[in-house]
């Protein structure tokens, strides 16, 4: 079977061809895919090529397809997995294979015949075999592009903890009924935390979101609002902490002094960092959940606060495979909606230019249909742009991307 995918040959060469798929082996399946969204991490493995620790040396060569956060269908399955897979299935995967023979193997980055920006792919026997390959029960392809993100938001929140006094017993999640603040929390992973804070079990009696840009933060809470949440049992509130004199009293006086149980930093910026710190309240645990391309990043931490106030730390870098379970659960029944984070859409011959260009354009996530000739553009540039018919379909929903909106470009979209 011929497919058409974005391949990689070096740093910053990423070519869209048309190529020839071997005949599947009795441990792998030939899917197709429908959708991928574009990962920051795309960018990273673009811009370093074969230096990127997942990246095959002989890259040049032996090109391979890039894109991990992909959704799409079954549509061949080898005689091995006949019995738990099935034609027609809906399915994403988990990237962190940590196969053992090759602990940084994973799609998107290692394989030949295996990652999202592609119209037909061969899962192999190394995501099969780790039970990487999750299938999916929602009703659109593009909410299960998403889950692998979501998962790095799920997983964070998994990995606070906090301590017990008078004993050495961590007690792992975030607060219940507690104080928690997410600093610089409007783009489209701190959208994504939002919604998931107030829709788990465990979760916040006070969030507190902020940010510098006024625009970004109406638009939060236009899709995200106070009564919404408030329904749910959390008092969400925004702050703009760029208005104010002291952003550091501003927060700790909306706790009444008290500071914050949990508190999660979503860029890698030193006196965000700081400031995280310094609102922390007693036992607080800060994340520092934005990685930094700076191997030299460094702020400050007040360790006599570690010492008599109980402080901690923790930092967390992607979602393992029970995330990504609990993201596609929770979409299925409607619990959480990333559809907040998607900004633009475009095609598959808009892909590679996304990609390595990917710092430089603004908003949240950027959805490629890998079946569809599009160029990227922001959703609230459609009707500009001449694609009105999408544009009617998007204000129906606030300005987000759908379920009927993708069905609408899936039909009448122009086949690449």
């Amino acid at each position: 079977m011929k497919t058409k995918a974005l391949r990689m040959y070096g740093v910053k060469d990423l070519r869209l061809e048309e190529f020839e798929l071997p005949a599947i082996k009795d441990n792998e399946i030939l899917a197709k895919v429908v959708t991928d969204s574009v990962c920051m991490s795309s960018y990273k493995a673009a811009s370093l090529g074969p230096n990127h620790k997942r990246v095959p040396d002989d890259v040049a060569k032996n090109p391979i397809i890039i894109g991990h956060e992909m959704c799409g269908e079954l549509i061949e399955i080898g005689s091995d997995y006949k019995d738990k897979f099935q034609v027609g299935d809906k399915f994403t995967m988990q990237t962190n294979l940590n196969y053992p023979s090759n602990p940084y193997a994973a799609p998107g980055y290692s394989f030949a015949y295996t990652g999202g920006a592609a119209q037909y792919i061969i899962i192999p026997k190394e995501v099969l075999e780790m039970d990487c390959l999750l299938i999916y029960k929602g009703d659109s392809f593009f909410q299960g592009s998403l889950a692998e993100p979501v998962s790095c938001i799920i997983g964070a929140f998994h990995a606070m903890y906090h301590t017990t006094l008078g004993s050495y017993k961590h007690t792992m999640e975030i607060k219940q009924g507690g104080n928690m603040a997410i600093l610089a929390g409007v783009g489209p992973m701190g959208l994504g935390a939002i919604d998931y804070a107030v829709n788990q079990p465990i979760k916040p009696s006070k969030l507190v979101v902020t940010d510098i840009n006024q625009d970004r933060l109406n638009r939060a809470e236009q899709l995200l609002s106070k009564e919404w949440a408030s329904e749910k049992g959390v008092e969400l509130i925004y702050v703009n902490t760029g208005n104010v004199e002291n952003p550091v009293k501003t927060l700790l006086d909306l706790t009444d002094g008290l500071g914050y149980d949990d508190v999660f930093v979503f860029v890698p910026v030193k006196p965000v960092v700081e400031q995280g710190d310094k609102i922390l309240g007693q036992d607080g645990c800060l994340n520092f959940f934005a990685g930094p391309t700076d191997k030299q990043f460094q702020a400050m931490f007040n360790f006599y606060d570690v010492h008599y106030a109980a402080h901690h730390i923790v930092g967390t870098s992607g979602g393992n495979t029970d995330d990504m379970k609990e993201c596609l659960d929770m979409v299925a029944v409607d619990k959480l909606n990333p559809a907040t984070m998607v900004t633009h859409v475009g095609g598959l011959d808009s892909a590679a230019e996304t990609t390595i260009n990917l710092p430089n354009i603004p908003g949240g996530k950027k959805l490629i249909y890998t079946g569809i000739k599009m160029p990227l553009i922001a959703i609230s540039d459609f009707r500009e742009k001449g694609y009105g018919e999408l544009a009617d379909i998007c204000d129906k929903y606030h300005g987000l991307w759908s379920k009927e909106a993708e069905d609408y470009l899936l039909e009448h979209g122009t086949i690449l």
